[in-house]
């Protein structure tokens, strides 16, 4: 028995001393209200009502019982009421900035016919972190290594001009005695200013004996998509930013790197749920792939996160604190 759908009708007809009006005001039809209403008196084992051809009339038992339905349905109608504001309530995201407007309004788009409301925020990679752990969004995208990644995209460098080659190499970068005018630099944009690109970027700068300043960090993509399209200058980004941004993408000859992308939830966000219904808008999005722990742990080099568990805030927390920010 629908013991809330049965209270709603006796208290209806209760209130009202008629089948046929109280049916009316809770929204059932008369043969309805009176079949749930006699179940209540069969599960009570006493009467509700003295019933006569034009009234309902209360039995002294149905008088102690009124205020009690009255009470559960109301309280029904407020859990309702609670669940569906919940459901509705806005998930605020932190996303990286390579998503382009057109991307993450299509996500919007995607979340809203499954019934997520998403309110996004646009940061850097430390800013990401930094919103989770202050509770500001309900979850993030946090930049992460290969082998914690869901969502992967490979990453090479673009110049304004076809290199000609399959592959660059940095190794080309490096200025001779007898090179005119100034040092090829290699630009990174906010995004990758994470360790698990930066410092292997920056170890084979020093390997190849490039200029500490041929690395440069960017303070925006713009920043550094203009000093690409003005010099002979490289941008460390993925193909899809190359093709948006009219520039030639190659891999890099000495070294394979990957963003990626971990969705991590504050205390009260639920990660698990916002991916298995967005997982594959949010790749959309990215522009990525997604990736197995199996498959991430291989491109590392090194065994797979267990059972391919996302990094919780606290280790983000400590691994921003050892590598300067990611």
């Amino acid at each position: 028995m629908d013991l809330v759908g049965a209270c709603r009708a006796f208290v209806s007809v209760g209130e009202r001393g008629s089948f046929t009006v109280g049916a009316a005001a809770a929204r059932m039809s008369q043969p309805v209200a009176s079949r749930r209403v006699a179940a209540l008196e069969e599960r009570f084992g006493e009467q509700l009502f003295e019933r006569t051809s034009r009234r309902a009339v209360l039995t002294p038992f149905g008088r102690d019982m009124l205020p009690v339905a009255r009470h559960l349905v109301q309280a029904a109608d407020v859990l309702l009421h609670e669940a569906e504001a919940a459901r509705r309530k806005p998930w605020r995201l932190a996303v990286p900035g390579i998503c382009s407007t057109a991307a993450l309004a299509r996500l919007v788009a995607e979340a809203r016919g499954l019934g997520v409301t998403l309110d996004l925020r646009v940061a850097e990679p430390a800013r990401r972190t930094e919103f989770v752990q202050a509770q500001q969004v309900r979850a993030a995208l946090l930049a992460v290594p290969a082998d914690e990644a869901r969502w992967s995209v490979p990453l090479g460098v673009a110049a304004a001009r076809d290199p000609g080659v399959k592959r660059v190499y940095l190794e080309t970068l490096r200025v001779g005695r007898a090179s005119s005018g100034p040092a090829r630099r290699l630009w990174l944009q906010p995004e990758d200013d994470v360790p698990h690109v930066r410092d292997p970027l920056t170890r084979l700068r020093d390997a190849l004996g490039l200029r500490p300043a041929q690395l440069v960090v960017a303070a925006d993509l713009t920043t550094a998509a203009a000093e690409v399209l003005s010099s002979r200058d490289l941008l460390v980004c993925s193909p899809a930013q190359a093709e948006e941004l009219g520039l030639h993408w190659r891999p890099l000859g000495e070294a394979t790197l990957h963003r990626g992308f971990a969705l991590v939830a504050a205390a009260d966000g639920n990660a698990q749920r916002l991916e298995a219904r967005l997982g594959d808008a949010i790749a959309r999005c990215l522009g990525t792939v997604t990736v197995t722990a199996q498959d991430a742990g291989a491109r590392a080099g090194r065994a797979p996160a267990r059972g391919g568990v996302p990094p919780t805030a606290a280790g983000l927390r400590a691994r921003g604190a050892e590598g300067g920010g990611a």
